[in-house]
C-alpha cells in the first residue's frame, strides 16, 4: 500500500537562527496587534465549523499543507492567520457534552439553551410544544436585519438543520424539519415546523443557500434533480410549496431561486436582491464526492453570498456553516471530515479577499468538538491518514494515527482488533478504529477555539461562555442591545466609551 514518504528534515531547520528569526518576525506581528482596531463593524461574518474541535483544526492544517506539497505541520490555515484566538465553553444548560442545537442558540442568540432546542431559552423543554410561547429568543441575524443590514445563511447541510435554524426559528425540537416530522399534538397546539419558519419568521432573509429541498415541497412531489428517487420526494403534509411561494413573493423584488451550480454562477450579483439556493434534497454531498459540474462548493456559495450582500451600503451579517465536518466524524470517516474542514478554510480565505478588516469583523469557531484524535508518535511529514510508526505492544498490530474514542469503526476479526494493514485505510470512506462500538460517534465536551479579526476582534479573548460571541459581534456593529456606546452621523463614529467624550468629539467636529 502506498504511503507518503516521510520528508527529510530541512537543512534550514537545523540552524538556531532559522527559529530565532521566525520568532522575531512573529514578535513584530504580535506587537502590531497592540494597535487595536476600534472601528465600527459594517459587516459581520461568522464561520461555524460544525464539530471542528482543536484536534480537527490541527489535522486539517496538516492535510491542507500536504495537499500543497508541504509536510503539513508548519502550514498556516486561513483561520490560523487571524490575530486573536480565544476559547469557548460549549456545554448546554442541561448537557455537559452539547449538541448542535443548544450551542447554535448560544452563539447566535446570545443565550445558553437546552440540547435539541433552537431559538428558545432554557425554560423551554425539548419536544413540548406548549413550552415554546414566551420563551423565544432572537438571533443576531434578526438584530442585523432590524438595523437595516442585509443578512444571509450559507450551509453545506439542509438549511433547516440545527445550526442555521437557530438564526431564524423558535423550535423546541431541532428535528421538526417539516410538518411531516412533527407529532399531531404539536401541530394542533400551533407549533410551526422549521422549514415554514424559515420563510415566515424573517420573511426577507436576503441570501439563503444550502440543502433541504424535500422539506419545502408537498408530499410525493418529485425532486427536480432526482425525479425517480422516492426518498427525495417532497414530504410536506400541508400541501404547501414553500419555494414557489417564495418565488411568487420575490419575483418583482429582484429575487432568484437556483438549485444547481450553473444557475448560481450565472447570476449577476449586482442585479440580485434576494437569493434562494437549494442544492440538494437533504444535505449537500461531501466535498470529496461533490459533482464539480453541478454542485457548488462552499467557497463558491460564500463568494456569491458576499457579492449579493455587498449591494447594501449599510453592510451585512453572514452565517456560514461547514456543517458536514460533523457528519464525517459521526460516521467515523475522518477523511471526509477533514476535507470538509479544508474546504471551509478555503471559503474563509475567499471571504477575506472580498472584504477588509477595516470594516468587517470575521469570527471562526465551532459549536462543539468530537472524540477524534491523532497520535502515535508519527514522524514529521507522515500522511495525516497514515499509520503510526509502531505496532501495539499489546496485540502486535499496526494502528492508524487517527482514532476515535467511540463510533462505528470498532471492529473485531476472530475476536481480536482488526489488522488495519489488511484494509485500505486511505480510502475516502474508511472508518477509523474506535475504542467503543457505537452506530454514530459522539461529540466531545472540551472547549473550542474562537478565531477573530477586524473591528473589536480583541474583545473575543480568554476563556468565555459560548453565548458571549454574538454579544461581541453586535457590540462591534452597534446593533441589537449594544448601541449605547455608538454615536453616528456626519463624519464621526464613536465605538468606544465613554459616551460623553464621543458626544464632545462630535460637537467639536460639527
Amino acid at each position: 500500500m502506498f504511503l507518503k514518504t516521510v520528508k527529510i528534515l530541512p537543512e534550514t531547520e537545523k540552524s538556531p537562527a532559522f527559529w530565532n528569526d521566525r520568532a522575531q518576525e512573529t514578535l513584530k506581528e504580535a506587537l502590531n496587534t497592540q494597535v487595536l482596531n476600534k472601528n465600527t463593524a459594517k459587516n459581520l461574518i461568522l464561520f461555524l465549523g460544525d464539530g471542528m474541535g482543536v484536534p480537527t483544526v490541527t489535522a486539517a492544517r496538516i492535510l491542507k499543507g500536504q495537499l500543497n506539497g508541504q509536510s503539513g505541520e508548519e502550514y498556516q490555515l486561513e483561520m490560523d492567520k487571524f490575530p486573536f484566538v480565544s476559547l469557548s465553553k460549549t456545554y448546554n444548560t442541561d448537557a455537559q457534552v452539547p449538541d448542535s442545537a443548544g450551542t447554535a442558540t448560544a452563539y447566535l442568540c446570545g443565550v445558553k439553551a437546552n440540547e435539541g432546542t433552537v431559538g428558545v431559552s432554557a425554560a423551554a423543554v425539548r419536544s413540548q410544544c406548549n413550552t415554546t410561547k414566551g420563551n423565544e429568543v432572537t438571533s443576531i441575524l434578526k438584530w442585523a436585519k432590524d438595523a437595516g443590514k442585509s443578512v444571509g445563511i450559507v450551509t453545506t447541510t439542509r438549511i433547516n438543520h440545527a445550526t442555521p435554524s437557530a438564526a431564524y426559528a423558535h423550535s423546541v425540537d431541532r428535528d421538526w424539519y417539516s410538518d411531516n416530522e412533527m407529532p399531531s399534538e404539536a401541530l394542533q397546539a400551533g407549533c410551526k415546523d422549521i422549514a415554514r419558519q424559515l420563510f415566515e419568521n424573517i420573511p426577507n432573509i436576503d441570501v439563503i443557500m444550502g440543502g433541504g429541498r424535500k422539506y419545502m415541497f408537498p408530499k410525493n412531489m418529485s425532486d427536480v434533480d432526482y425525479p425517480g428517487v422516492a426518498k427525495y420526494n417532497g414530504v410536506r403534509n400541508d400541501g404547501r410549496n414553500l419555494v414557489q411561494e417564495w418565488i411568487d413573493r420575490m419575483k418583482d423584488q429582484g429575487g432568484h431561486y437556483v438549485w444547481n451550480k450553473q444557475q448560481l454562477l450565472s447570476l449577476n450579483p449586482k442585479k440580485t436582491n434576494y437569493l434562494l439556493g437549494l442544492f440538494g434534497p437533504v444535505d449537500l454531498p461531501y466535498d470529496l464526492e461533490r459533482n464539480a459540474d453541478s454542485d457548488p462548493s462552499l467557497t463558491q456559495m460564500v463568494e456569491v453570498a458576499i457579492r449579493v450582500l455587498q449591494n447594501n451600503p449599510n453592510g451585512f451579517y453572514l452565517l456560514v456553516e461547514g456543517g458536514r465536518i460533523d457528519h464525517g466524524h459521526h460516521e467515523g470517516k475522518a477523511k471526509q471530515a477533514l476535507y470538509e474542514a479544508v474546504e471551509m478554510d478555503r471559503a474563509i480565505g475567499r471571504a477575506g479577499f472580498l472584504t477588509t478588516t477595516h470594516d468587517t469583523l470575521t469570527v471562526v469557531t465551532a459549536d462543539h468538538s468530537h472524540v477524534f484524535t491523532f497520535g502515535g508518535y508519527t514522524r514529521r511529514g507522515n500522511t495525516i491518514f497514515g499509520l503510526a510508526p509502531m505496532v501495539s505492544d499489546v496485540d502486535q498490530k499496526p494502528f492508524t494515527s487517527i482514532l476515535y474514542g467511540n463510533g462505528p469503526g470498532y471492529k473485531l476479526v476472530g475476536g481480536a482488533r482488526e489488522n488495519v494493514s489488511t484494509v485500505d485505510f486511505a480510502e475516502n470512506n474508511y472508518k477509523a478504529q474506535s475504542a467503543v462500538p457505537l452506530t454514530s460517534e459522539t461529540h466531545g465536551g472540551e472547549d473550542v477555539a474562537v478565531f477573530s479579526k477586524g473591528p473589536l476582534a480583541h474583545l473575543l479573548h480568554g476563556v468565555r461562555e459560548q453565548n458571549f460571541i454574538p454579544h461581541v459581534m453586535a457590540y462591534a456593529a452597534c446593533i441589537g442591545q449594544n448601541r449605547k456606546h455608538c454615536v453616528s452621523g456626519g463624519t464621526a463614529t464613536c465605538v468606544t466609551p465613554p459616551l460623553l467624550l464621543c458626544v464632545l468629539f462630535k460637537w467639536l467636529v460639527g
